[in-house]
């Protein structure tokens, strides 16, 4: 056979070899080197040689087998001419592509639109974000978790599963009303306390302080703000009275100076308050507001590290940039969008907002003009009747703040000063990330005005309406539904947080909630993370243990039944669901639902293998352990290289732990089991006892579970020690409330016979007689004739009575049976 244009293949040496045996060896030399599979019709050649061959080569001749079967499928029929064959030259038939579904596209919630808009990054892959940071002057608190984990989470997925190239830049704020407010008053608290005052001087100083203090409550209108100060009077009031007492009564010095500390323990806050509105102007040296946020800024990142939330790639603070701040203000200033004002410098919303390319408040429009939101965002110690003055409209802001005495500051071309709160962002962001971000991040508080100023401000410094693409706001957070503000020092720090959950715990309950919404921190939410921790462990820890089920190499591929494509089918179906709901703007909750469902459906497929005594699929079920595992990682829900589950011990010790310390475990289980197997042929209890101490009070102290089956092998599982420990505490609190429950009802099922006994031995006649109070008169048998009145009792009542004494008289005649019995 040859196509077309080519030398036809010569058979004719094989026409004067008549030994069949040969023919075919022949004809197999001769096809060993030469191409014959082409799909065309047999040539006259192949036709002649087929006939004379008239049957198969032999199994060896392999080439002249493979021509033979190709000719022959060719054929019509053994005795069809090669010119009857009409197809001419075979062709591939067509083929066209499968119609196939669009992939679901990214889409984040854009708080510049209120709506979820396709992701498109500005530069193919390349993500540039930049993060709102805390202002750092106290302890970071769960409102900063709820941020940080969350933009955390978001940037992960967007690098890990979606993976782009994100460039992350956060700021922290280390110049700000609030920071120059608190270390001047710890710095002049701590002078007061390095005085020694006397005990008397606390108590007048306290008394002197708490006047504007009550002043300042009793204008209070906010309701948890006045609450709050409520509370800290009353625990003033409380440590005051000890003190006036001992003062009143000539107490000793040591007693006197003891009720003093507790005083000023209690009242640091209000005596913090009028040392700074007597003595505050004069703290003026810098290095005195450096020290507060350094401090506040370390203790953050050390929470930060502890919640397993990425360092940024960049970290900008104000202090830092506090010349490339200046030089951003003069721009705005140049552009005609700011002004000058008794050595401050405002924007000019108003002149902003009437230019053809720039719009004021992009993210809350409707907020314009809020005094108090204005007024917060300008800060504590910019609020001053002399400051607003100085502003052509109430709605412009400071860009540049003149310092007054007791405030840091820096030189500039309107004089020493120091930066407005808003600009830090602008100047810092601007100067890493340029003209244009993809994403801004910060928390749903920080819209207006923050957010909405730093937009105005950097537009019309680069002249630009696009400084940020995509603004994600996360929500608020409530603690057992009540709001949380550090300035209404109602807040849980985040050390306090881990004390009581772990970070992964933390994290699965921000990942079981919206990003965008708000979250409420209690116990029913975290008592869910935790069941969802535990869930998702127990399968891990299952799969693990059929895992190391020795088994050859063909064993770990099985046939498939009916059962394994049902949970394959379930297993890509939860993945594009994760795929789905992740697209969804991220939608970790829906995500981990599905996950659920996806455990949920391999645990069934496992039990009903287990109860039908067969092992259950290997490879499928390590591919969607695999999965979930890397869906974890992703989410930052697992820290370690281990292919499966989460890791147990410290980190990075998981897999050689497991590695290490299992064929011991094996060894040990495995010895047991005969032990066991002994022990119950030959009814040996405490060997069985012994056994069973060993599988439930030493190995749960080495982080070892075993987990017997009837009939089965002993299940291995590596678990956290303090998990395991936990579990055997609640295991023994419930089987002394059953031990509890189970003495209670025995006591109280005696009691119940005791006093049956005790009735049954009254005699029927001396029943009624002891009820004076009800029955004055009696016949011979001890029946009431009378009541307690005298008057004769109706007939009514004695056919009642006379059923009571009926009944009576059989529990006494059981009685004195018994007695006879000796029972």
């Amino acid at each position: 056979m040859a196509s077309a244009g080519d030398q036809a293949f010569d058979y004719g040496f094989l026409l004067g070899i008549t030994e069949e045996l040969q023919t075919s060896q022949a004809l197999n030399e001769y096809l060993s080197c030469r191409s014959y599979v082409a799909g065309f019709c047999p040539s006259a050649a192949d036709a002649e040689v087929f006939a004379l061959l008239g049957r198969p080569p032999l199994l060896h001749h392999v080439h002249a087998l493979r021509w033979y079967r190709h000719i022959a499928a060719l054929q019509l029929g053994p005795e069809t001419p090669p010119e009857l064959c009409r197809k001419g030259k075979r062709l591939l038939p067509p083929w066209s592509p499968p119609t196939g579904s669009e992939p679901p596209k990214l889409k984040l919630y854009n708080s510049l639109t209120r709506n979820k808009e396709v992701f498109v990054p500005q530069n193919g892959k390349r993500v540039l974000w930049y993060c709102c940071g805390p202002t750092v002057y106290d302890a970071s608190h769960m409102g900063h978790a709820r941020s940080y984990i969350s933009f955390d989470i978001l940037r992960r997925i967007l690098m890990n599963y979606f993976r782009y190239d994100v460039f992350y830049c956060m700021n922290i704020t280390d110049i700000d009303d609030k920071i120059i407010r608190r270390a001047r008053q710890n710095y002049l608290l701590e002078q007061y306390r390095q005085k020694k005052p006397t005990a008397s001087q606390i108590l007048k100083d306290v008394l002197t302080s708490r006047e504007p203090f009550q002043a300042k409550l009793a204008e209070t209108t906010d309701p948890d703000k006045k609450q709050m100060l409520e509370k800290l009077d009353s625990a003033v009031s409380a440590a005051l009275g000890p003190l006036q007492g001992a003062v009143e009564s000539g107490t000793s010095d040591a007693v006197l100076l003891n009720h003093a500390q507790v005083l000023l323990e209690e009242a640091k806050d209000l005596l913090s308050d009028w040392l700074d509105s007597q003595f505050g102007s004069q703290v003026t040296e810098n290095s005195i507001f450096s020290l507060l946020p350094k401090y506040w800024e370390g203790e953050y990142h050390k929470d930060m590290e502890a919640l397993n939330v990425l360092p940024p790639d960049v970290l900008t603070r104000v202090s830092e940039y506090v010349p490339e701040i200046v030089d951003f203000v003069k721009k705005i200033v140049d552009n005609g969008y700011g002004y000058e004002s008794n050595g401050s410098v405002y924007f000019d919303t108003a002149k902003f907002d009437s230019s053809h390319n720039h719009s004021y408040a992009k993210l809350v429009p409707e907020a314009v003009g809020d005094q108090k939101a204005l007024e917060e965002g300008e800060g504590d110690l910019s609020i001053s009747a002399d400051r607003l003055s100085e502003k052509r409209s109430q709605n412009d802001f400071a860009l540049w703040k003149a310092s007054k005495p007791g405030e840091p500051s820096w030189e500039s071309p309107w004089g020493k000063g120091r930066p407005g709160w808003h600009i830090e962002c602008s100047a810092m962001a601007g100067s890493i990330l340029g003209e244009s971000m993809d994403i801004h991040g910060g928390g749903f508080d920080l819209r207006f005005p923050h957010h909405d100023n730093e937009l105005a401000q950097s537009e019309a410094y680069f002249e630009n309406d696009h400084w940020v693409r995509y603004f994600l706001h996360t929500g608020h957070l409530t603690i057992a539904g009540c709001k949380m503000s550090k300035s209404l020092k109602n807040f849980i720090t985040i050390k306090d947080a881990l004390a009581k959950n772990t970070a992964r715990q933390l994290r699965l309950a921000f990942l079981m909630h919206s990003w965008k919404d708000t979250l409420d921190y209690s116990n029913n939410t975290m008592e869910s993370a935790i069941q969802y921790e535990k869930f998702l462990n127990e399968f891990f820890l299952n799969v693990k243990d059929i895992l190391r089920t020795p088994t050859d190499i063909t064993g770990q591929f099985e046939k498939w039944e009916a059962a394994e494509i049902d949970l394959n089918k379930s297993f890509y179906g939860k993945r594009s669901a994760v795929h789905e709901a992740l697209c969804d703007n991220i939608d970790t909750r829906t995500a981990l639902e599905e996950m659920r469902a996806l455990v949920s459906h391999s645990n069934s497929y496992m039990a009903s293998r287990k109860s039908a005594r067969l092992m259950p699929n290997r490879t499928l079920l390590q591919t969607i352990a695999v999965y979930l595992t890397d869906m974890l990682k992703t989410f930052g829900a697992i820290e370690g290289t281990e292919a499966i589950g989460f890791p147990v011990g410290g980190n990075g010790e998981s897999a050689d732990l497991e590695s290490t310390v299992m064929p011991y475990l094996r060894v040990l289980s495995d010895f047991r089991e005969g032990v066991r197997k002994i022990a119950r042929e030959q009814k040996v209890t405490d060997i069985l006892k012994l056994c069973d101490s060993v599988r439930d009070e030493t190995l749960p102290d080495l982080g070892v579970r075993l987990e017997d089956h009837e009939g089965l092998p002993t299940v291995m599982k590596l678990v956290d020690r303090e998990t395991l420990l936990k579990e055997k505490e609640e295991k023994r609190k419930l089987e002394e409330e059953k031990r509890r429950k189970k003495e209670d009802a025995a006591r109280k099922k005696q009691e119940q016979e005791m006093a049956k006994l005790a009735k049954m031995k009254i005699p029927p006649s001396e029943m009624f007689r002891s009820e004076l109070d009800k029955y004055s008169a009696f016949d011979d048998k001890g029946f009431p004739t009378h009541d307690s009145e005298g008057k004769e009792i109706s007939k009514g009542q004695i056919k009642k009575l006379r059923k009571l004494y009926e009944v009576q008289e059989k529990l006494y005649n059981d009685y004195l049976q018994m007695s006879q019995n000796g029972s």
